[in-house]
């Protein structure tokens, strides 16, 4: 291994996550993007309309990689990490909701 960061559990990686994430504008990214997911799941659900689950995954990842893109300039974690990424991008969401991580 080259120097390249390698994580076991989660607790391990959320730190690493949330330096990934230190702009404010990709973090509103992220929460928009995955407070739209989650309406979206929801619908999903109840009018049984799966396509929308497709849907929810493409907009989330759309909203979060743009803040990577254009806000953080960096990789995703999705891409060496996608599991722990995932847990990473709820947690976040609920520390924002809740007032741990600033909005």
């Amino acid at each position: 291994m080259t120097g390249e960061k390698s994580f076991r559990t989660f607790g391990d990686f959320y730190p690493f996550y949330l330096s990934e994430h230190s702009n404010r504008t990709s973090r509103r990214l992220h929460f928009a993007g995955t407070s739209i997911a989650l309406v979206l799941l929801m619908t999903a659900l109840i009018a049984k309309a799966w396509w929308l689950v497709a849907a929810a995954v493409l907009q989330g990842y759309a909203f979060a990689w743009a803040g990577h893109f254009f806000f953080e300039h960096n990789q995703p974690a999705t891409f060496k990490y996608p599991w722990f990424s995932f847990m990473g991008d709820w947690r976040l969401w609920w520390e924002i909701l809740t007032g741990r991580v600033r909005f």
